[in-house]
């Protein structure tokens, strides 16, 4: 899915890193957010030519723009709200009693009360904002007014301005970041083979790659917040065919790398616990280290390979890339079989700390059947029916419809649901 552009070797190095600079959310979002200001401030001065510098049209633009289609449309009407609202509020005590200290004060309270009756959730706040703008600046009621009219105008240029110029598709970095975690947790595993294979694994060792994989709950926080970006950036965008299917592609995929990420977290206790328990001697004789460092590779090609099936798009590289899951998955189940034989012999020859590797072999398995293609493929296929089964009951009317033209078409495919 995602073309990495140090793979592209006749690009220098200071154009791949501008090129980096200005694909990422923040930069495209100050140049939309930017382009939408001035054009409702030329809007403005158009329909407002004898007001002096009507900047609260842009300054709406600003709070309506954001960098997803579907958080413009799902938050631009809030918005608006809260503005207008507030615009209205500083008219009342603009007309009564002027701007004092204690009107501010009476400004700033009504706002914060009147804004959690109109249901503008998170935008509370922007209607006292509002008030106070159009309070220091509007000394008259028609002045006022104007306000409410420039206000309009920047909402309007805001949700036209992503109406037309469609935000751009973020599934590239949410991609960039299933991977970079998946890569993590493969470093981890070769760093965890290749400890046990040198032999005698001190506890302090062991505690850090412990403490290691608990940090992995952070990276996952990172990765879900551009997952959640580019989810938005699929709904309601006209660039999107198959958006339904996309999210949920990224989002199940996502879901399986945090239970692994979890299950990473219960080996490494166990790895810690008998580093504790053997603290004068290896952990497992040198046959079992070595296969051991072998399945842990395995594992680590396996995550790896998981990652860039789900964040491939293209089908060609989407079979490439199944089919070294497959091969992953299929040498991870023989090595772990071989381990589970040979350490059932080690038990028997040494019984101490037995349910460690009991466990051991338990986390081992727990990943390779979250990684199983059969059960990646029933889960997409159950979150696509839920997903169609929720639309269905919000939207009755719409899901008729859309049956009605699959029978009329006379084709036998799998609903695609726009949401």
């Amino acid at each position: 899915m995602i073309g990495h552009v140090k793979e592209m070797p006749d690009v220098s190095a200071p154009v791949i890193k501008l090129v980096r600079r200005t694909t990422e959310p923040v930069a495209a979002q100050t140049l939309r957010s930017t382009a939408a200001a001035v054009i409702s401030f030329g809007v403005a001065l158009m329909v407002l030519p004898a007001q002096p510098a009507p900047l609260t049209a842009p300054l709406t633009a600003l709070l309506v723009v954001q960098v997803t289609l579907y958080a413009t449309l799902t938050t631009g009407i809030r918005r608006v709200n809260s503005v207008v609202v507030g615009v209205l509020i500083a008219i009342g005590f603009t007309t009564l009693v002027g701007l004092t200290w204690w009107s501010l004060g009476l400004t700033i309270f009504t706002s914060l009360i009147i804004g959690r009756f109109v249901r503008v959730n998170e935008f509370v706040p922007e209607v006292a904002i509002s008030a106070m703008l159009v309070l220091g600046v509007s000394q008259a009621t028609s002045a006022a007014w104007h306000r409410v009219l420039e206000t309009l105008i920047g909402a309007g240029v805001g949700l036209l301005f992503n109406l037309l110029f469609a935000p751009p598709v973020w599934t590239q970095s949410a991609g960039a970041s299933i991977d970079g975690l998946a890569r993590g947790m493969g470093r981890m595993f070769r760093t965890m083979g290749a400890e046990i294979a040198a032999g005698h694994l001190p506890f302090p060792h062991a505690a850090a790659r412990l403490h290691e994989a608990r940090r992995l709950d952070h990276d996952i926080v990172e990765v879900d917040a551009s997952l959640r970006q580019a989810e938005e950036s699929l709904r309601m965008n006209p660039r999107v065919r198959e958006g339904l299917l996309s999210r949920v592609v990224l989002r199940t995929g996502l879901d399986t790398l945090e239970i692994c990420a979890v299950v990473l977290r219960v080996l490494t206790r166990s790895l810690t616990d008998l580093a504790k328990y053997r603290a004068e001697e290896s952990l497992f004789p040198p046959d079992v280290s070595a296969a051991l460092q072998e399945l842990f590779e395995q594992l680590a090609d396996a995550i790896e390979s998981f990652a860039r099936l789900i964040t491939t798009q293209v089908a060609a590289n989407a079979e490439h890339a199944e089919e070294r899951l497959t091969a992953a998955l299929a040498a991870s189940r023989a090595t772990r079989d071989r381990v589970a034989d040979m350490l059932l012999e080690d038990v028997r020859e040494h019984p101490r700390q037995w349910q460690l590797h009991g466990a051991l072999l338990a986390e081992v398995d727990r990943i390779l059947d979250e990684l199983d293609l059969d059960k990646r493929t029933e889960r997409l296929m159950q979150e696509l029916d839920r997903h169609s089964v929720e639309l269905a009951e919000r939207h009755p009317r719409l899901a008729a419809l859309r049956r009605r033209l699959r029978g009329h078409s006379g084709r036998e495919r799998r609903p695609t649901v726009e949401a």
